[in-house]
């Protein structure tokens, strides 16, 4: 065995070997921070208990609507630029760094005021939000993360961070121990993004980097901002999409937005798994679209089937087993959450179509719709949210989020010109004998 992996190493030569190195960090990071995150959330949730626990997510989804402001999409572009022109990445990382430093500041300026006007006279929700809101300021370090990204470095700040995580995790415990209070958590979140951000700071110096060579162009400001300005809204869009139901459901009732919560990570588990899907089939599709057409339309509607059947895979499962797997992760204080997880894991049919139509627009040249319907969802979904939600809690935010997923990810394929030949690949995926027939006829 270890003959034939050395003997692919070989073939795939040293910068593919690199690329795949730092791919498998990735996945490997990803794993590791999900198994984390839920056994530590778990944790969290069972102390708090629902109403403390839906406060604190509460903070956290509010904050995260303004967090594009933070991140200004400069991400793909700052590695893109540095792998592109290496004298100017100092200058490149000066300038990112500043840009996120400011658009940090002015996330937390924006989330405090908003908070402000929706809850004038809650003080504890307003720490809170506040708080989580100034992590954001920290997030400018993951400038010199995209620099690392560049080099196909990544285990690096893969490392650092999943110490800093880690510790935090112990934190956490520690403060359940001690039956620390609700703002005590946010305070670790906070801990958490600064942490990581020193680490990723250390660990870029070890390598013999020097941040005196950093320096400040305004003009570069410019072009990055000017680029970045469909990235930033394409994210407040998704996030909007995203999160909206959160801050209605936590608006109403705090309780059943810790149960809402809950139903939402455990169906979200496994969401990595179309993505790496996604990412991975994306170079051959793109490849085969250019040199055999005729292959390509068969290769993508075995990527259609294949999202169908994870999303089977997980979907029949979890809901079948809800009540099972919240009594046993998350106690009888959160038995309400199981209904809503067994009806929730039924949208990520739409959320798996989704990441497939994204790769679909990417090949096809279409992202534009990708943002026209997000916008679409968005207003549709706080429509049935705004209807929903004061009579049923959570199982309307549940049902809201069905039927927006269906109409936005599946149905409107079927009356936009554009998009009728993806809605070809669902109907046939949805014939399940056949698409059966084709994964396995593929994997032979």
């Amino acid at each position: 065995m270890l003959d034939k992996l050395t003997a692919l190493s070989q073939k795939l030569g040293a910068g593919m070997g690199l690329l795949i190195g730092n791919l498998v960090w990735l996945l490997t990071d990803q794993i590791l921070q999900m198994g984390l995150r839920l056994l530590v959330g778990v944790w969290v949730a069972r102390y708090l208990g629902p109403t403390q626990f839906g406060l604190l997510n509460y903070a956290h989804a509010l904050v995260s609507l303004f967090a594009p402001a933070a991140a200004m999409g400069l991400g793909t572009l700052v590695v893109r630029d540095i792998a592109r022109d290496p004298e100017c990445e100092e200058e490149t990382l000066g300038t990112a760094f500043v840009i996120q430093l400011t658009g940090g500041i002015i996330t937390l300026l924006l989330a405090v005021t908003a908070i402000s006007l929706l809850n004038p006279k809650d003080s504890l929700t307003l720490w809170l939000v506040g708080i989580v809101a100034a992590g954001t300021m920290f997030q400018s370090f993951e400038t010199i993360n995209f620099w690392f990204q560049s080099q196909l470095q990544s285990k690096y700040t893969d490392v650092a961070k999943n110490s800093v995580s880690l510790l935090v995790a112990g934190i956490s415990i520690g403060l359940i121990q001690v039956q620390a209070p609700l703002i005590a958590f946010a305070w670790v979140s906070l801990a958490e993004v600064a942490l990581g951000g020193l680490a990723i700071a250390l660990v870029y110096q070890s390598r013999g980097n020097n941040f005196k060579l950093w320096r400040v162009s305004w003009q570069r400001g410019k072009q990055l901002l000017q680029e970045s300005r469909p990235l930033v809204l394409s994210s407040l869009a998704i996030l909007f999409y995203s999160k909206i139901d959160l801050i209605m459901l936590g608006s109403v009732d705090k309780t059943e937005l810790g149960y809402y919560v809950v139903a939402v990570k455990l169906s979200e588990t496994c969401d990595f798994l179309p993505l790496i899907i996604a990412s991975s089939i994306y170079p051959k599709l793109a490849q085969l679209r250019e040199t055999n057409y005729a292959e390509y339309l068969k290769k993508i509607q075995i990527y259609s089937d294949t999202m169908l059947f994870l999303w089977l895979g997980v979907a029949v499962p979890i809901s079948l087993l809800a009540p099972f797997i919240v009594q046993t992760l998350y106690g009888e204080q959160y038995a309400a959450s199981a209904g809503v997880l067994s009806i929730y894991v039924w949208a990520q049919l739409g959320s798996n179509f989704w990441i497939a139509r994204n790769t679909y627009f990417a090949l096809e040249g279409q992202l534009q719709y990708n943002l026209y319907l997000t916008v679409a969802g968005s207003i549709f979904n706080i429509v049935l949210n705004s209807l929903l939600i004061p009579q049923y809690g959570a199982l309307g935010a549940t049902v809201a989020t069905l039927i927006t997923y269906f109409y936005v990810s599946i149905l409107v394929n079927f009356y936009i010109k554009e998009l009728k030949p993806f809605a070809s690949l669902i109907l046939g995926s949805l014939n399940l004998y056949k698409a059966a027939s084709r994964l396995l006829a593929s994997s032979k």
